[in-house]
């Protein structure tokens, strides 16, 4: 008689045990997951520990637990420490100082439109409106003055009936530090006599207002800066005579920042 073949069942899948293994692992997970939920971490605290460990290399002196090859050629724990300042306690933010910075900006920023709100007032008052705006900016503060409020015609002597707007301005430039950017600009219509060779000679006017500040006002020179554009930056229709009118003009830019450092657009 032939003998019958067993037949062997086949095991499919993992092992028995490494099922009960992920089990518990996976409960260890959610053991964990759950403590983590319930805790409450100081934010504050959270981000200077974070910082301490980002910025310092607490681990080039904390003792190894493998065996150094050669111990000598390392220096001691409390060594290590000194020389990397590490056992000083992390900086905590300084919130003193960020408020004193935002109080500080605040101020600046009061200032200007204090100054804006004055300058607005003195132009409903004396009708100027119409040849004279005031504009607050990412720059600063800008005021535009129309070439009829300062000069004649080619002209670059300060007329006597713009002086009390400048005046104006000189005193409320005194209530603030900012650094002052006087500009120059003309239409593009060209221009060629024995004082001015060219538009770009312009820039002249800038210069007399900023002279009669110093003049008047006795402001430090390294207060203001003067630039000369010429047709280069027109804010009307460079082809009609209002327009010609609006592109002469001379603009006194009250930085936004009061260092002179940032006097550059």
């Amino acid at each position: 008689m032939k003998r019958r073949e067993v037949k062997r069942s086949k095991n499919a899948g993992a092992p028995k045990w490494m099922v009960t293994y992920s089990d518990m692992v996976t409960l260890v997970l959610v053991f964990f997951i759950l403590l983590f939920s319930m805790s409450q971490i100081d934010s504050v605290k959270f981000q200077a520990v974070s910082d301490s460990f980002r910025n310092r290399m607490i681990f080039d002196f904390y003792p190894s637990p493998v065996p150094m090859e050669n111990p000598t050629n390392s220096a001691s724990v409390e060594e290590n420490g000194k020389n990397a300042n590490e056992f000083e306690k992390p900086q905590m933010p300084d919130r003193k100082n960020k408020n004193e910075h935002t109080e500080e900006f605040q101020a600046k920023e009061d200032a200007l439109n204090k100054l804006v709100e004055d300058v607005d007032k003195y132009l409903d008052d004396n009708g100027l409106n119409s040849v004279i705006t005031a504009n607050r900016t990412d720059r600063g503060v800008v005021l535009v003055l129309q070439e009829s409020v300062l000069f004649d015609t080619g002209e670059a002597d300060i007329l006597k009936s713009g002086k009390p707007f400048l005046n104006k301005v000189g005193s409320l430039l005194e209530n603030i530090p900012n650094h002052v950017k006087v500009e120059g600009h003309t239409d593009n219509r060209p221009i060629s006599n024995y004082r001015y060779p060219s538009n770009w000679d312009y820039w002249a006017r800038a210069s007399s207002v900023v002279r009669y500040f110093m003049e008047q006002h006795h402001f430090k020179e390294t207060r203001f800066s003067v630039a000369g554009y010429a047709d280069t930056r027109p804010v009307s229709n460079k082809n009609t005579p209002a327009g010609w009118s609006k592109n002469r003009r001379v603009e006194i830019v009250i930085m936004e920042d009061s260092s002179s450092s940032n006097i550059e657009e």
